[in-house]
């Protein structure tokens, strides 16, 4: 039998990922969607995410973002 915690957290991937997979496929399908500044948008949420992670071990500062200013 399953721990609690575990089926937790494999139940909240599972739910994250359907929002991502409905969020992209929504993204592709749509003529009003601007696929260029998503998947840019995508890429420095991750960068940041990552600096955010990095930033005890290397020392940077985690201020200010790297998303595109609209």
């Amino acid at each position: 039998m399953a721990e609690p915690q575990h089926d937790f957290w494999g139940t909240l991937s599972v739910v994250a990922l359907a929002i991502v997979g409905v969020a992209t496929l929504a993204v592709i399908v749509s003529n009003n969607s601007d696929t260029t500044k998503v998947i840019s948008a995508t890429g420095s949420a991750f960068s940041n995410a990552l600096g955010v992670a990095l930033s005890p071990v290397t020392g940077s500062s985690t201020t200010g973002s790297s998303f595109p200013i609209q």
